[in-house]
């Protein structure tokens, strides 16, 4: 039996990494970029005082990427927002593999054109080494998500970690596999 390849992963493998390795004229396909994995994380600041927000937020979260989700801790106390080291206020996951293919092609396919008066997304949010940051502002453009259902409408972070060595091959991989990037 054949096992499924996603389509993304399939479509990177066929057209996206040759034509990579042609145009920066790579002398080894390992130089070629490719994807390492993608982050998901929410910040419920909210959660000190509610936590049942931070939970409807871990319960989104593993309906959006269909993985379990790590609550996240603060890291030092801050008094003029009543925070305590060590309390919990936000959730990540780490998506790598198969699901992190899964993942990307719904987010580009279908979350992103669901954004009201979407344009594109920046194409300037490399961090100098190949990896994009890309902020959501609503989680329920993920078509997962009950609208009914929800506590409160909140953002979400996406971190693609890539292994290009430059903002430029970053980009022209992440635009080869569909990204919709603003002109």
């Amino acid at each position: 039996m054949e096992k499924f390849i996603p389509n993304l992963k399939k479509k990177y493998l066929e057209t996206v990494a040759p034509a990579l390795f042609e145009e920066f004229g790579y002398t080894s396909k390992m130089q070629t970029p490719a994807l390492e994995k993608v982050v998901v994380s929410v910040g419920v600041g909210e959660a000190i005082n509610n936590k049942k927000l931070l939970d409807a937020a871990v319960k989104e979260l593993e309906q959006i990427t269909g993985q379990h989700v790590l609550k996240t801790k603060a890291k030092k106390s801050i008094a003029n927002f009543k925070l305590r080291e060590g309390q919990e206020i936000g959730a990540m996951v780490t998506l790598r593999g198969d699901n992190m293919w899964f993942f990307l092609e719904r987010l580009i396919s279908i979350a992103l054109p669901r954004v009201k008066d979407f344009r594109g997304v920046k194409p300037n949010a490399f961090d100098g080494h190949g990896n994009y940051s890309l902020g959501i502002t609503e989680q329920i453009i993920f078509p997962e998500i009950d609208f009914d259902k929800i506590e409160r409408v909140s953002g979400l972070n996406v971190a693609i970690v890539t292994n290009a060595k430059t903002d430029e091959e970053g980009h022209a991989l992440l635009e080869k596999l569909g990204m919709p990037f603003s002109k």
